[in-house]
């Protein structure tokens, strides 16, 4: 069997696609055109507004304040409003920045780099998904390429607050129609991927399904809770909350009757839940239409249809007869930066080898003297936006290819000599366009932002260049900026993600283990597991977790037998994450014995220690835990996970 895997393992390397191949391939995804649309309109409408004011520049500037759309992203309008307001007064703070260290290089190197790194530890601390700090350090830069005036710092800083505000405005027009539709989609999914789950049952698919649950379980969670607004708590978001709830109770009695069978279920349970499914994000609710459902049934399954009858009692009965508090489990941003802060994280590692990068590449870029030697330091920045250092790679070469061609779109542009409306049209183009393409490839993208940035930044500070002067001028600058974006990831920290794995695992272990002693022992009247420290600590760690071995996947070179043998460890690590977290909830919870609750301590201590050491650990009977039989089972599957081959 080993030698087998070994040989299937070698054969998947062996057919593994170049890293040319990997960086020009265009995925599947669907065009965004509402938003692609919506970004070109963010951009372009503050300049058209200058130009009937008589005032392009400040329109331009505006327009710099629409690059907060490209921060939009489905996720609940109410983190998406806190997202978008943080982006927007971001955006002010640097430009004002950049307008008063515009007179001195040296400074606005160092600041560069301080911007760009606190927007990545800030995004990655609090798993904001976007561009993260390309946008930011554009604003900086291009703020710091226009005419040295200190004076006009409030002036600026507020035009661009202002694009800022349509931006936020566009974004959030859903809101009124449907405040919760974003939560309604992940809740949908994962109804959804309960109906494939139970097609699965029985088959070779099961355990790829259960790990899709499970994921979409996590998105909706963290959307439900990003969603939740404590003083406007509607009928609609209530009716979700239940219902991801009882997703989850439907999920654990699944894993505990039917994980181990070995025939497939009635197809009409798949269909049941597909139909329940496809309700949830209608506008006008209707009640549920049964599926047919088969006799001669066991009485596991008879239940679990009742089960599936109740989620639809919970989506069409009256508000009223839903008997469920809302209870939602935030930490806070103490104990989110404080987990971030940690010596083990990657995010602190990544953002202070990101400002180090930079503020090399911003310092090389100004004291040699680069022509608006902005365009070195950001396309340091876009090569090091790849979360491994192959996707850094990747960037690499859509970065180059994309901006050459863009440079020269960019540079026919310019050499027309545009104005007015005509420079309104091409940004309203090129940043729809961009939109576009970013979900396909970067390069793609790279072709059609590299000339929409020019266009912005030229005309803010128009110069006199031939085409050859220009085009050759931005190529170098783009060509060192990658170069050194190249050497600083290869450099700095090249092998530290995968050095500090068994590490960290060794510390989640332990949390787990905390956390499990709180959950099964008398801990008193009142006390909420959900909004324990240990639960906080448990979850921080598995999140520090995951994203270092996703970090170490793309290290140069790569240990593929030990990222199997972690990945195998961590998916475990994870699945027992998310079973005692869902114990959690409950308040009847069984009290263990100080004999039972010892040895589940002194296992997990057994299987820190083996780990430390790089050892296997010897696999030790789990004791009962009376209703909880799948938490039994995952501890001894992550014992049998943690042995070395």
């Amino acid at each position: 069997m080993g030698k087998d895997n070994a040989a299937k393992s070698m054969a998947t390397k062996a057919k593994a696609p170049s890293i040319i191949k990997q960086a020009l391939a265009v995925n599947r995804k669907p065009f965004p055109w509402f938003k692609a649309f919506c970004a070109g309109i963010a951009a372009a409408l503050p300049v058209i507004i200058g130009l009937l004011l008589g005032n392009l520049e400040y329109g331009l500037l505006a327009g710099m304040g629409g690059f907060t759309y490209l921060y939009v992203f489905n996720v609940p309008y109410a983190q998406r409003a806190k997202k978008l307001i943080l982006v927007i007064l971001g955006m002010t703070l640097i430009t004002a920045l950049g307008t008063l260290s515009a007179p001195y290089p040296l400074a606005t190197a160092l600041l560069m780099a301080t911007i760009g790194a606190a927007v990545i530890f800030i995004f990655g601390a609090l798993k904001i998904a976007g561009p993260s700090a390309i946008f930011f350090v554009l604003v900086f830069a291009m703020t710091t390429g226009m005419p040295i005036q200190p004076e006009l710092a409030p002036l600026r800083a507020g035009l661009v607050f202002l694009g800022g505000v349509l931006s936020f405005l566009l974004a959030m027009i859903g809101w009124s129609s449907d405040p919760h539709g974003p939560e309604k989609v992940v809740v949908k999914k994962v109804y959804l991927e309960l109906a494939n789950l139970l097609d699965s049952i029985g088959t070779e698919k099961f355990n790829n399904s259960r790990h899709q649950v499970m994921s979409a379980m996590r998105d909706a969670e963290e959307s439900i809770v990003a969603g939740y607004i404590p003083w406007r708590k509607t009928d609609i978001f209530k009716r979700l909350y239940v219902l991801n709830d009882f997703a989850n109770e439907l999920f654990l009695y699944i894993i505990e009757n039917f994980a181990e069978k070995d025939t497939k279920m009635p197809p009409e349970l798949g269909e049941t839940v597909r139909v329940l499914a496809n309700s949830i994000d209608q506008r006008d609710p209707r009640h549920f239409v049964s599926v047919h459902q088969p006799e001669q049934l066991d009485e596991s399954i008879v239940l679990l249809f009742s089960k599936i009858y109740d989620a639809d009692a919970i989506l069409n009965e009256p508000i009223s007869k839903i008997n469920r508090v809302i209870r939602i489990s935030k930490p806070s941003l103490k104990t989110i930066f404080s987990g971030a802060f940690d010596k083990n994280s990657i995010i602190f590692l990544s953002a202070l080898r990101f400002g180090v990068i930079l503020a090399i590449a911003a310092i090389i870029s100004y004291q040699f003297e680069f022509n608006r030697s902005i365009w070195v330091p950001l396309s340091c920045v876009a090569v090091m936006s790849g979360s491994t250092i192959v996707a850094t790679f990747h960037r690499a070469i859509q970065r180059s290819l994309g901006t050459i061609i863009g440079i020269l779109i960019a540079a026919v542009i310019l050499s027309t000599q545009p104005s007015g409306y005509v420079i309104a049209l091409f940004i309203l183009l090129l940043t729809c366009i961009t939109e576009l393409f970013i979900v396909k490839n970067y390069g793609l993208a790279a072709l059609f932002f590299t000339p929409s940035a020019l266009l912005m930044a030229e005309s803010t500070n128009p110069g006199m260049f031939s085409f050859s002067y220009f085009a050759s001028a931005r190529l170098i600058d783009v060509l060192v900026g990658v170069v050194i974006g190249l050497m600083g990831v290869l450099l700095v920290g090249r092998r530290s993600a995968s050095s500090r794995v068994p590490h960290l695992i060794t510390k989640t272990l332990r949390s787990q283990a905390q956390f499990l002693l709180i959950l099964f022992s008398d801990q008193g009247n009142g006390f909420d597991a959900s909004k324990s420290r240990e639960r906080i600590k448990m979850q921080t760690n598995l999140v520090n977790l995951q994203t270092l071995h996703q970090t170490a996947s793309g290290e140069v070179p790569v240990d593929h037998k030990s990222l199997e043998y972690y990945w195998a460890v961590i998916f475990n690590i994870g699945q027992l994450s998310y079973l005692l977290e869902t114990c959690s909830k409950n308040d009847r919870r069984p009290i263990l014995s100080d004999d039972n609750l010892a040895q589940l301590i002194f296992i997990f201590e057994t299987m820190a220690n083996a780990t430390d050491r790089r050892r296997s650990p010897k696999i030790r009977s789990v004791p009962e835990i009376e209703g909880y039989a799948s938490i039994k089972k995952q501890i001894t599957s992550l014992q049998k996970a943690l042995q070395i081959g």
